[in-house]
């Protein structure tokens, strides 16, 4: 397996230390296969991630939202009639797992839902208003629209 140095990247830009750790972070990380997930753009700024948790109820799931991450657990709680049960073919899973997602900035979580197997996690970015382009007046005049000449 190959590894990556970003040393040099370090000495040379200022500022860019947090994407440096995060590719260091995301380097050498295995696959995640289980349990499969989608994520899809369903707006200009708002996001979904489904998550196929087939034999997983709500109270079996945990979401924590913290900083710019997104971490999804589930764990069955261990039932005492499982002893009682003989499976002939088990094709469900149901084992525990942590997802980790790793959250652009201004993405929040706005939402979670439980339907038909899959848990939907919406998500939504928004700009504060102090990132929000805006036309600066000179000299406190209204700003005028400019007009281009075709030729």
């Amino acid at each position: 397996m190959q590894t990556y140095d970003f040393t040099p990247f370090y000495r040379s830009t200022v500022g860019f230390d947090r994407l440096f750790n995060r590719l260091d972070g995301l380097v050498g990380q295995e696959a995640k296969t289980y349990p499969p997930y989608n994520i899809e753009k369903v707006g200009d700024n708002a996001y979904r991630v489904s998550i196929a948790v087939a034999g997983f109820a709500e109270s079996d799931l945990v979401i924590e939202s913290k900083e710019n991450g997104l971490t999804i657990k589930g764990a069955k709680a261990p039932a005492s009639e499982e002893k009682n049960r003989e499976f002939l073919h088990r094709g469900i899973a149901e084992r525990a797992f942590e997802l980790r997602f790793q959250l652009a900035e201004y993405v929040e979580v706005s939402g979670a839902s439980l339907e038909n197997g899959l848990l939907h996690i919406e998500l939504k970015r928004e700009l504060p208003e102090s990132k929000k382009a805006r036309t600066i007046a000179i000299n406190g005049t209204a700003p005028k629209a400019i007009e281009t000449a075709v030729n």
